[in-house]
């Protein structure tokens, strides 16, 4: 990791850059892959599979009696594990539901919004050598208590043609209606166009690698919705002389095996913590199964010394982390202070892998910076606001001379016309 001392704030934004290859690049990989999906359908899924999974499909669809026979060989112990993270983020995510009073503007003018889930919706679950069987959860819960009417799976199938029976079991268990084997950016074009097999959806949700993240822009442009432009994870930790070294690296680390292009990022005011941490990463890293790829994560990480903690929080809200811990003394303060973050654990007892499994919240979130705009994904993520309005005659007059004169200074004679004909009847 490097070493970065008392940055000046002129400097944040380029000494924070993230690791990731240029947009149009990875579009030039990605939009060949979409275009063959788009003309060959399922063809193009059975070949992508065996060029980037190494599997020949029989069939893309997972059937219920391969669902049944994998969900057969998940231990009891992990299934369990996996039902009360989902009644943990089903309890969060319920309470999100809000039935908004109708408002009446002036007499006689009535308006009101009503929720509705989005009709289709299409769900990206990462496989390869981390089955986040965690984001079905995070992604299928909140569908369900939406009212989605379809909410089908996309996951890439290991080298002999199965996906991982966790996934499988908690897309059992949260309601998924059907589960297809196909991965990356093919698996994102087949929920946009649609092939023989799998159905074409109206939003796509679902982390991904920044193939992944291309493909669901790309199909943006083409008028499919996507939840947020989630790319490779990303951790901030702010800490002071009261934090954890080993706590400190365990989050850090939690991060970087993800992937060798994940981001971490620590910020302290103490300049014995950043030596105290180097090493207790140094330890940890040396054990951990997944080394490669945090070891790699963590050359593009840094260490940041900066001279108190208004200023580590003002860093932290220009670099704009997927998930930023704050392991200093009076968290809750700083907490007041983040604008820009994801998702934020607050103490030295709130790891941020509680939030990616079981604590309620979502673990799908913004990155590259683009929890300057975005937020997580939520309840309001699967369902559409549509508002509502009705007005009585005696409401027309009172509001008619007002659209009136509105509509006649844009030079909009027809609207006008739609409240003039009426008042004439009354």
């Amino acid at each position: 990791m490097k070493k970065i001392i008392h940055p000046a704030p002129d400097q944040w934004e380029d000494l924070l850059q993230r690791p990731v290859m240029s947009l149009e690049e990875i579009e030039q990989k990605v939009a060949p892959i979409m275009a063959r999906v788009a003309s060959e359908g399922d063809g193009a899924l059975k070949a992508f599979a065996a060029q980037f999974d190494g599997i020949e499909l029989e069939a893309i669809e997972v059937s219920a009696e391969e669902q049944e026979a994998a969900i057969s060989l998940v231990p009891e112990d992990l299934r369990q594990a996996i039902r009360t993270a989902a009644d943990n983020i089903t309890r969060f995510h319920a309470q999100q539901k809000r039935e908004e009073p109708a408002v009446e503007t002036q007499p006689g003018v009535r308006c009101w919004r009503k929720s509705v889930g989005i009709q289709k919706v299409g769900l990206y679950i990462p496989g390869g050598t981390a089955p986040l069987f965690s984001t079905v959860l995070m992604l299928a819960i909140p569908a369900q208590l939406a009212g989605c009417e379809e909410v089908i799976l996309c996951s890439p199938p290991d080298k002999k043609g199965n996906i991982h029976p966790a996934i499988l079991y908690a897309a059992k268990l949260t309601g998924v209606h059907r589960i297809f084997k196909a991965g990356g950016a093919q698996a994102i074009a087949a929920m946009a166009y649609g092939t023989a097999t799998v159905p074409k959806v109206f939003k796509i949700f679902g982390p991904g690698n920044q193939y992944v993240t291309a493909a669901k822009q790309l199909v943006n442009k083409a008028g499919v919705a996507i939840d947020m432009p989630a790319g490779p994870s990303e951790v901030a930790v702010i800490a002071d002389h009261t934090a954890h070294p080993a706590f400190i690296a365990a989050d850090l680390l939690s991060q970087a095996e993800h992937g060798a292009d994940s981001q971490v990022v620590f910020i302290t005011d103490d300049a014995d913590m950043i030596d105290r941490v180097e090493k207790a990463v140094a330890e940890q890293l040396a054990v951990l199964p997944r080394a490669g790829f945090a070891a790699k994560a963590l050359d593009n990480s840094k260490l940041v010394l900066v001279s108190n903690l208004q200023e580590a929080i003002a860093l932290s809200n220009v670099y704009a982390p997927e998930h930023l811990i704050l392991q200093v003394a009076e968290p809750e303060a700083l907490a007041e202070q983040v604008i820009n973050a994801g998702s934020v654990f607050i103490g030295h007892y709130t790891p941020e892998s509680a939030g990616d499994y079981a604590s309620g919240t979502n673990h799908t979130l913004p990155t590259n910076g683009y929890a300057r705009a975005y937020s997580g994904v939520s309840l309001d993520s699967f369902v559409k606001k549509i508002t509502f309005q009705r007005i009585t005659g005696e409401g027309l007059k009172n509001l008619g001379p007002v659209i009136e004169k509105m509509a006649a200074a844009e030079a909009l004679e027809a609207h006008k016309n739609a409240v003039t004909i009426r008042l004439q009847t009354l």
